[in-house]
């Protein structure tokens, strides 16, 4: 059961808002997918911006799946995807690492398999877990597969002052089981307790430079472009900080009564994507 939420009343200057959009950014869990669970309003909000004339593409600040990783699990909940409609953290921070690091080649990823593979597609060497092993850089992601080995020897490279990146500010991983995933920024918390030093950037959402890319690669301006999301502290802001249309859905991490306490709220606070759809087929027929 989704939470509930009073009607959203469509007034002028929303309508006038709604009737610009031309591409839809979807957060993808807790937005489109829980965990491993389809949200049945997904397929036909979907469907529906296709109708409708309106693209769409999957942002997602979780680096644990590979860009094919994330294509087949999509496709397996009915979902085809192409490699341009999919953006990553971990293709933010390749971008980031060629543009402020362009001489790093070495880095010691503490990160998943599928991320490690990422990067090493891209041209870069994985290091080992050997103080002779030396990186040019450290880049902290969401490793499922976290060894404390590895988080001590990520920490070690950071105090000695090596350039160091951080995939996703993200705490926590929604998820539909019984436990807590314990998320990037809750591994660069431990790092930053233990080190003193807090990463040189911070990737992913709420950084706008994956809405940006999509505006510049779409040929669109930012108020034409709406980002769906389930975090204020991720999607909205990074919205906002785009100046582009920001939209939290309650099918997630946010609760009603956390957004109701935002200090800058977004354009919209809906139950979830089936009543944005509704809003702007609405807004398309007043035109």
């Amino acid at each position: 059961m989704l939470p509930s939420a009073p009607s959203t009343r469509l007034t002028p200057d929303l309508r006038l808002r709604l009737q610009r959009i031309a591409h839809v950014a979807l957060d993808m869990d807790g937005t489109i997918y829980q965990g491993n669970t389809l949200f049945p309003f997904t397929l036909p909000f979907l469907h529906r911006m296709k109708r409708l004339g309106i693209g769409t593409s999957f942002l997602t600040n979780n680096p644990s799946k590979s860009t094919n990783d994330y294509l087949a699990h999509l496709a397996k909940m009915g979902i085809t995807a192409t490699r341009e409609e999919l953006h990553t953290s971990t293709q933010a921070t390749i971008d980031c690492l060629r543009t402020r690091h362009p001489e790093a080649r070495r880095l010691f990823l503490l990160g998943t398999p599928s991320m490690i593979g990422e990067f090493t597609q891209a041209g870069y060497v994985s290091v080992t877990d050997d103080p002779r092993d030396v990186p040019d850089a450290v880049i902290v992601g969401f490793d499922l597969t976290l060894t404390y080995a590895r988080l001590c020897r990520a920490a070690w490279w950071i105090q000695t002052g090596k350039p160091y990146l951080a995939t996703n500010p993200d705490r926590v991983c929604p998820t539909d089981q019984p436990t807590v995933l314990v998320d990037c920024g809750s591994l660069v918390a431990a790092l930053t307790h233990a080190t003193g030093r807090s990463p040189d950037v911070v990737l992913g959402k709420p950084d706008p430079t994956m809405l940006s890319g999509l505006v510049q690669r779409k040929g669109l301006d930012t108020a034409q472009i709406a980002m769906v999301g389930d975090r204020i502290y991720t999607d909205i802001l990074m919205a906002q900080r785009a100046h582009a249309f920001g939209v939290l859905v309650l099918s997630g991490e946010t609760t009603a009564a956390v957004a109701a306490q935002a200090a800058r709220p977004p354009d919209l606070t809906l139950p979830s994507l089936h009543e944005f759809g509704e809003l702007l087929e609405q807004a398309r027929h007043d035109s």
